[in-house]
């Protein structure tokens, strides 16, 4: 079919610099070793951080709710698609976010750009962190608000943008808590307190610290002391909660001006129940199974050590995203495709995904690798690392 050409020229470009991506289908459910091509390889790319994918407890809540309540809800949630499991899943983690709501949207991805093109308008401006999550990037291309990015994590940069945006009816600062590329956490308490200072509101984006920081699993508002603080909460249900969605938990009046406002909500069929039950089933497991989350940052702390000590740059990671940053996307891709065939599942991300001349291969290890999982990834790494000429 005639039409494409110009996509065709720029997919050879991307395959003649060595950065096409090719999908890699699995033959098996996510877990520390997976099948792949139909060979077994560890896993260090999913963001399956404390295994909930295949837990017991996940796996029976989902098969009974589908017994119960059927494999959908023919409805978006507004008409007549809301079941009671919906509700509760809200009410329950809104009492773990320690806020007063909480609303569910279909990915963190839509929570984001749902809550930014809706509660915003002219009269207002977002002040953005420069490495915030392309879902918040894209929210923001939404909203008819103004914009602000400041450099990251630089509270005196944002100082000066607070100072200079006073005129505006509301001012939001949103961040990540943890940097889904790097592995490092904003510094929240100096943000917090400048917000405060100087009027405005905070949106912390905890996606890949929810089920990590935090006690049970809370998340970086409540590793750092701050509940009752941060005025908007997000979060997704499908990295350690280990099942699908997204979430925003704030007062009474977002959630409800969402419900009537937000379009992703507004115009998307609600979760299936075995998804909604399977979330509730994970909710359990963070507060009565916390040695999880110990064993995530036992492997965590080791990972991370033997990678240094080989003498790859792991950035300033302060999670178990480890990214072994080594520069030229080509390079990244190479690094990523050897680890493959010494048994290693680690991908590489390249631009845009992170910046030119930033490549790496991200790792992310869980709470189901077992230590010989993770020095037999070590011995890959040094193996292919000295090839490469990369240690």
């Amino acid at each position: 079919m005639r039409g494409f050409a110009h996509l065709e020229r720029e997919l050879a470009q991307l395959r003649e610099q060595g950065t096409f991506r090719r999908l890699l289908p699995l033959d098996s459910s996510q877990g520390a070793r997976v099948k792949l091509n139909g060979r077994e390889v560890i896993q260090l790319s999913s963001n399956n951080y404390l295994g909930l994918t295949t837990h017991p407890r996940l796996l029976a809540a989902a098969q009974q709710a589908v017994s119960e309540w059927g494999a959908g809800t023919g409805s978006v949630r507004t008409i007549v698609g809301t079941f009671a499991l919906h509700e509760e899943l809200e009410r329950r983690l809104a009492a773990f976010k320690h806020s007063e709501a909480a609303l569910v949207f279909q990915s963190g991805f839509t929570a984001n750009v749902g809550v930014l093109s809706t509660l915003l308008a002219e009269q207002d401006v977002v002040i953005s962190d420069e490495w915030n999550h392309a879902s918040i990037i894209d929210g923001i291309r939404l909203t008819k608000a103004a914009r602000r990015i400041y450099k990251h994590c630089d509270m005196n940069e944002l100082e000066q943008v607070l100072k200079e945006t006073q005129h505006y009816r509301t001012r939001l600062v949103v961040t990540d808590g943890v940097f889904s590329m790097d592995g490092d956490v904003a510094p929240l308490p100096e943000l917090v307190e400048l917000a405060e200072r100087y009027d405005a509101l905070v949106m912390v984006d905890d996606a890949h610290a929810s089920g990590v920081f935090g006690r049970n699993g809370r998340g970086t508002v409540d590793h750092f002391a701050l509940n009752g603080r941060v005025h908007i909460q997000v979060g997704t249900l499908s990295k350690a909660i280990g099942v699908l969605g997204g979430y925003v938990a704030s007062t009474q009046t977002v959630r409800d001006y969402l419900i009537q406002r937000g379009r992703p909500f507004l115009f998307s069929t609600s979760h299936p129940p075995a998804v909604a039950a399977a979330c509730l089933a994970a909710l359990d497991v963070l507060l009565e199974e916390s040695n999880l989350i110990d064993k995530l940052w036992e492997n965590t702390r080791f990972f991370q050590e033997g990678l240094r000590q080989l003498g790859f740059s792991t950035g300033n990671s302060q999670s178990p995203i480890t990214p072994v940053i080594v520069g030229e996307s080509a390079l990244a891709l190479q690094l990523s495709d050897r680890l493959l065939e010494e048994g290693v599942l680690a991908q590489g991300i390249t631009y845009p995904t992170v910046p030119k001349h930033a490549a790496r291969v991200r790792t992310i290890v869980t709470a189901q690798h077992t230590r010989e999982d993770l020095e037999m990834a070590l011995a890959a790494f040094a193996k292919v690392g000295n090839e490469l000429r990369l240690i």
